[in-house]
């Protein structure tokens, strides 16, 4: 049975530090209101000229001073959540576990964030399991109780819109000026609090290219097979963060390199562990994802599961193949096995699947040059991303560069060209010509 326990500390040891924070000016920061999405300061604004604080926060802070352009855009305030959706018509009140207020723009949304509080025995709203694993987290404190409550120093800077300063409790000032990642508080309690954060770690040093110091560091390695007690859900947002950040490759490597792989993708470590080969191929494929992202291509999440899982659904195939049954058999047999117990540690939605399916029944049939098999493949929606995934197996040493070239060549040419290189040959289309009847 699930025990529960109150918490006041979050890994702090009791250090909640009420010490005065470094302000920043305006003069010394080098932010400009320019570089601030244009929705964000119109959150910030009216939530200033309601009465109430309102500081831009975490990682688009940091990207600013490090002079890259934030993703996202998030605020802080002293609002509650239904503060927030009194001033804002298009806002929605999100989430149990971590309730929070998003405010649409079009497409664009602007998360803003209450202060997080200090937990005592008393407030049944901030609860942990016995692990240590927080189950609800609705405590609303004031700044400098936030502060202590967020994961990195990095990810601890505040803007404040009154007066265009920067407050830094934390010296994470000297953390970006030293580009290392600390944790805020007790390593091992944080990780043990919200397993994620190891996820995080990754990709914010692989995005920065930041060092995680050690203290931080070392308790991933012992800690990655607490990332299995974290929804499907959550964890499969987290992985397409990770590969779709610009930085797949370095996410790979550190992935690797800390264990975590293993809990996220462990089919897929298996595999790695089994043919060195299949790195090669990987690697090709988020090298690509990641220019594409640089490029300002779209991207999507199927391609890049449909790698990660490719060795491990062609691998259980060949076994089938090799008792004598048919590849197609084969093949759905080992997707039937493999793809369900993925989607038990990282789920997605059924239609990503389906994308993955389509590219790796495409493999096959990409071997045909010419004829209605031919037709039917050039003629698939999917065959663009098929052909991309076979294209990239190729690049990796596998035995498919004839098929790659076939393909590239007949996209380069003109549309009637096409065709009548698809066209069976005649000597095949000889063999099945029916023989005229001789009249008597």
């Amino acid at each position: 049975m699930l025990e529960w326990q109150w918490f006041s500390s979050f890994g702090l040891n009791n250090r909640i530090k009420m010490t005065q924070p470094t302000i920043i000016s305006r003069g010394e920061h080098g932010i400009s209101r320019e570089q601030i999405d244009k929705n964000a300061l119109k959150v910030l604004y009216r939530l200033h000229n309601a009465g109430f604080q309102a500081y831009l926060v975490g990682g688009g802070v940091r990207d600013l001073l490090l002079g890259l352009e934030p993703k996202d855009f998030d605020v802080a305030t002293d609002a509650t959540p239904e503060e927030v959706r009194g001033l804002f018509r298009n806002c929605r009140l999100i989430g149990r576990r971590f309730r929070l207020a998003h405010i649409h723009f079009g497409r664009e949304i602007i998360e803003v964030a209450t202060f997080r509080g200090e937990h005592s025995p008393r407030n049944k709203e901030g609860v942990l399991d016995n692990s240590g694993r927080i189950l609800r987290d609705n405590v609303y404190g004031t700044l400098e109780e936030d502060v202590w409550r967020r994961d990195f120093k990095v990810n601890a800077l505040y803007y404040n819109i009154a007066d265009f300063s920067v407050v830094d409790y934390t010296g994470a000032m000297a953390d970006i000026k030293d580009r290392t990642m600390r944790m805020i508080g007790d390593a091992e309690t944080r990780y043990r609090e919200d397993a994620v954060r190891m996820l995080r770690a990754v990709r914010f040093a692989a995005k920065l290219d930041f060092s995680i110091d050690h203290e931080s560091d070392e308790p991933i390695h012992k800690l990655a097979p607490v990332l299995a007690e974290i929804p499907a859900a959550r964890l499969f947002d987290e992985a397409i963060k990770l590969f779709h950040s610009g930085n797949g490759v370095r996410c790979f490597e550190l992935l690797k390199h800390y264990g975590l792989l293993d809990v996220l993708f462990p089919q897929t470590a298996k595999a790695l562990a089994q043919d060195i080969e299949y790195e090669v191929f990987l690697i090709k494929v988020l090298q690509s994802t990641d220019r594409r992202i640089m490029d300002g291509k779209p991207v999507n999440p199927a391609f890049v599961f449909a790698a990660l899982l490719w060795q491990p659904v062609i691998s259980k195939a060949q076994l089938s193949i090799n008792d004598g049954v048919p590849y197609n058999q084969s093949l759905q047999k080992a997707i039937d096995a493999v793809l369900p117990a993925q989607l038990r540690i990282t789920s997605m939605p059924k239609r990503l699947s389906l994308i993955m399916k389509d590219i790796w029944f495409l493999q096959d049939r990409l071997k045909y040059h010419n004829g209605k098999r031919a037709f039917s493949v050039f003629a698939h929606q999917r065959f663009r991303a098929a052909y991309d995934f076979l294209c990239l197996r190729s690049a990796a040493g596998e035995e498919v560069e004839k098929d790659c070239q076939f393909w590239t060549k007949l996209q380069e040419m003109p549309a009637d060209k096409q065709q009548k290189a698809l066209r069976p040959k005649k000597s095949l289309l000889g063999r099945f010509k029916k023989k005229k009847k001789v009249k008597e």
